[in-house]
């Protein structure tokens, strides 16, 4: 008689004897990973083309110019006014002092670009996990003192959810995670899993 155990299943389809709550959240936290994603994506976008929600906006008039002069498409660097304007805190004059560095634009936009496609696609979870955990805690030391909550605020939180979703399998359901895996390149260096 063997004694040995079944192997754990890790196909999508749910035991016929789960929790209710454990179904909910088979479909909660693929939904919270692409909701990540696409707060990244979106500022990505955003701060490319000036879609006028964060960039691209007139302060007086209110309109909206399209791929105009604040679209880092045109030219114009997507940490400047942020960099400049929006940091507070006792770090604020070091990362005023990043404002227009092209290195700088670069690396944010590829952060947030890499961060937000491969939760999307729910692929490079460790590394976009680090990127994404990385780029939040600079944002949330940028802007320290905060006017609604002095100890914790949305780059914090942001930086957990992140976490969290790297640790739950259940995030990886409707991703291309499986063939991910399989890729020769992802297979030998677990840290692009």
């Amino acid at each position: 008689m063997s004694t040995t155990a079944a192997p754990l299943s890790t196909s999508n389809a749910a035991p016929a004897t789960a929790h209710p709550l454990a179904l909910r959240l088979r479909i909660v936290w693929p939904l919270l990973r692409i909701a990540m994603s696409l707060i990244f994506l979106w500022a990505f976008l955003d701060k490319t083309f000036a879609l006028g929600f964060a960039t691209g906006r007139d302060a007086e008039t209110g309109a909206v110019k399209v791929l105009g002069p604040a679209a880092w498409v045109a030219g114009a660097s997507p940490t400047s006014g942020f960099l400049q304007y929006g940091t507070s805190g006792p770090l604020a004059p070091q990362f005023a002092a990043l404002a227009g560095n092209p290195a700088i634009d670069w690396l944010f936009m590829l952060g947030m670009g890499g961060v937000g496609i491969a939760l999307l696609l729910g692929i490079a979870t460790r590394l976009a996990t680090v990127g994404g955990v990385t780029l939040m805690l600079l944002l949330g030391l940028a802007t320290w003192q905060s006017e609604n909550n002095p100890i914790v605020n949305e780059h914090l939180i942001y930086a957990l959810v992140l976490v969290a979703l790297a640790i739950q399998p259940e995030t990886r359901r409707w991703s291309l995670d499986p063939i991910w895996r399989r890729l020769p390149l992802v297979h030998r260096a677990p840290l692009r899993r």
